[in-house]
């Protein structure tokens, strides 16, 4: 949940006679989320699954239904959170610039949204600007921001200046790649991302990465970013979703077959 009763970064408990403590409710803020959508031309490339025509589905429009099942389930839990959309070609632009926690707004701001083929540098420059300068906006309302950027070229890393005022924002990345080749380098523009995300990021940013084509991989990712900013462990101790991992032989035998629990890669 997003407000909640926590134990504070630096709590002052008040004691009472008995020994015992209490600890102040915090409330969280609200966010506003920027979400950044790669335009580029390898957003066309096919995932794992086909579509209700039997057509494969392609990165774009697997990372759309991602992004609706994140706004549906994020205002679910806080119908105050608010949500903008910009792309990413050469630089970024906006979908929809005005931040609003109407699911329709948000369905319409996708439904605007193109891959551009001629596209292949690309520039994060202006995103964060404009991130910086939207942040500080929600500053002023007791909100928080983040951006969600979703990129997803193998062969370009992405390029950025970063400004002059850090840590005003906090950073998410989503990446969907296609497998090391001859003209292929995702492990660089990884390590371009995290290098960024670390820099940039005012609270612990989470950045996946998935190069098996599979929807299920996006969305769960996408889940896991449902985590609100203020609440996150850092990222190596995430442990989400827990697997389930079959019993020992020794253990099955005693309890016969009605109790094998099936192991989920």
């Amino acid at each position: 949940m997003d407000v909640a009763e926590v134990r504070s970064s630096n709590p002052q408990p008040a004691v009472h006679g008995g020994g015992g403590y209490t600890l102040p409710a915090v409330r969280f803020s609200n966010e506003d989320i920027l979400f950044c959508i790669d335009v580029g031309r390898e957003t066309l490339a096919e995932m794992k699954v086909n579509g209700p025509n039997g057509r494969p589905y392609t990165r774009l429009d697997s990372i759309k239904q991602a992004i609706m099942l994140f706004v549906h389930s994020k205002l679910t839990i806080n119908p105050d959170h608010r949500f903008a959309f910009s792309a990413l070609g050469k630089s970024t632009y906006w979908l929809r610039k005005e931040f609003s926690s109407e699911v329709d707004a948000a369905l319409s701001a996708l439904r605007g949204l193109s891959v551009d083929s001629s596209t292949s540098h690309a520039d994060l420059t202006q995103l964060f600007k404009v991130a910086t300068h939207e942040a500080k906006k929600s500053r002023a309302q007791n909100r928080i921001f983040r951006v969600i950027l979703i990129y997803c070229r193998s062969s370009t890393p992405p390029q950025s200046q970063l400004p002059s005022t850090l840590k005003l924002f906090t950073l998410d990345v989503m990446y969907l790649h296609d497998k090391p080749g001859p003209d292929n380098c995702p492990q660089v523009v990884y390590d371009t991302l995290v290098d960024a995300l670390e820099r940039i990021s005012e609270f612990e940013g989470y950045i996946f990465e998935s190069g098996q084509g599979l929807t299920r991989a996006l969305f769960r990712n996408m889940c896991q970013l449902l985590c609100h900013p203020q609440q996150r462990c850092i990222q190596d101790e995430l442990d989400l979703p827990k697997s389930l991992v079959k019993k020992s032989p020794a253990a099955d035998a005693s309890q016969g077959d009605e109790n094998a629990v099936v192991s989920i890669q």
